[in-house]
C-alpha cells in the first residue's frame, strides 16, 4: 500500500501517478498541463496553483484537499476532519488493487457509515450519535 506520509508534493504525485500505473506524459495529458511542467512539479521546481491541483487530482482519482494540504494551500490542523475524510477518499481512489465499480461501492458504504453515525457529506464538526441502544462497539468489533 501507497505511503501517505511522503516528504513533500512532488514526491506524493509521483508516488501517486506511479500507483495509477500512469506516466509522465499520460498523467500530464489527462490533466490538461504540459508533459515539463509536471515534471517539474515532481522534481519540487514548481508550485502549481490549486486549479492545476484539481485537474492533477481528478486525472489521478484522488482528493483535490489531500494535494492542497501537500501543498500548503489548506491548513491540515484547521481542516482535520476534512482532510481525513479526504484522504480516506484518496487512498481508496488510489488503489490499483480495486476496479473502479468496487472503489465506488467502498465509498458509498464509508458516506452511508458516516451518515448513519451523525455526520453529512463533508462535515467533520457534526458530533456522531451516541444511542444507547446500539450495540457494544466491544462486542461487535471482531
Amino acid at each position: 500500500m501507497a505511503s501517505l506520509n511522503v516528504g513533500n508534493l512532488g514526491e506524493y504525485l509521483r508516488e501517486q501517478r506511479r500507483n495509477a500505473q500512469l506516466s509522465l506524459r499520460q498523467l500530464a495529458e489527462a490533466a490538461g498541463v504540459s508533459n515539463p511542467y509536471l515534471s517539474q512539479i515532481e522534481r519540487g521546481l514548481r508550485k502549481p496553483s490549486a486549479e492545476v491541483l484539481q485537474q492533477v487530482a481528478k486525472a489521478l482519482r484522488i482528493s483535490a484537499e489531500t494535494l492542497y494540504v501537500r501543498a500548503g494551500i489548506l491548513d491540515a490542523e484547521r481542516d482535520g476532519q476534512e482532510y481525513r475524510d479526504g484522504a480516506t477518499r484518496a487512498v481508496v481512489l488510489a488503489d490499483p488493487t480495486l476496479t473502479e465499480q468496487q472503489k465506488q461501492v467502498l465509498l458509498q458504504i464509508y458516506e452511508s457509515f458516516r451518515k448513519e453515525n451523525g455526520f453529512a457529506d463533508g462535515d467533520g464538526a457534526a458530533a456522531p450519535r451516541n444511542h444507547e441502544s446500539d450495540a457494544d462497539p466491544q462486542q461487535t468489533a471482531g
